[in-house]
């Protein structure tokens, strides 16, 4: 009886994602015990939220500090990834987060011919790691913005500040 009760405070989608299969009138239902990509994508956006690389103005930001958080993106990304249950639209939208990070990090490759410490002088450098912040949160925006209509999620502060910014803003009703 607990099972049933407990069936029933399931997502009708969750329960359609775990089900691989439906017999005809002698047998029974076959199901996937891996994880779903709901729970897969709730614990990204937890770690992402604490990502202020994501969201933070740019000049509060310390450069080396929004390296080091891309990698770290980089490599949940990954192990994310490496989930056997993950559907493919899912992994296509993690594949595409993770290439953003890619992207930024490249811009950064040689990190021994940055200086950091002198960012707020250096007009090239600033530029640069702006322009890369820039396309790294707009593609983490979209993406998320996908994300959490498809599996209607709520994205919380400061991380809804990505996506609202990603996106277009709202047409006016009033034309």
């Amino acid at each position: 009886m607990t099972g049933c009760a407990s069936l029933h405070l399931m997502n009708f989608a969750e329960i359609l994602n775990r089900l691989t299969g439906f017999s005809t009138p002698i047998g029974g239902l076959s199901w996937q015990s891996a994880t779903l990509d709901v729970e897969v994508e709730r614990r990204v956006l937890i770690f992402l939220e604490d990502r202020r690389v994501l969201y933070d103005p740019f000049e509060v930001e310390v450069p080396e500090h929004c390296v080091e958080s891309v990698l770290q993106i980089r490599q949940f990304l990954t192990a994310a990834l490496a989930d056997q249950g993950i559907g493919s639209e899912l992994a296509g939208h993690l594949r595409a987060m993770r290439a953003a990070c890619g992207a930024f990090l490249y811009r950064f490759s040689s990190p021994a011919d940055i200086s950091f410490e002198d960012i707020s002088e250096d007009w090239w450098l600033n530029q640069e790691l702006g322009q890369a912040m820039g396309a790294l949160r707009t593609v983490f925006g979209f993406q998320l913005a996908q994300i959490a209509a498809r599996y209607s999620l709520d994205v919380y502060e400061p991380l809804s500040y990505t996506i609202h910014t990603a996106l277009p803003p709202p047409r006016d009703d009033e034309e």
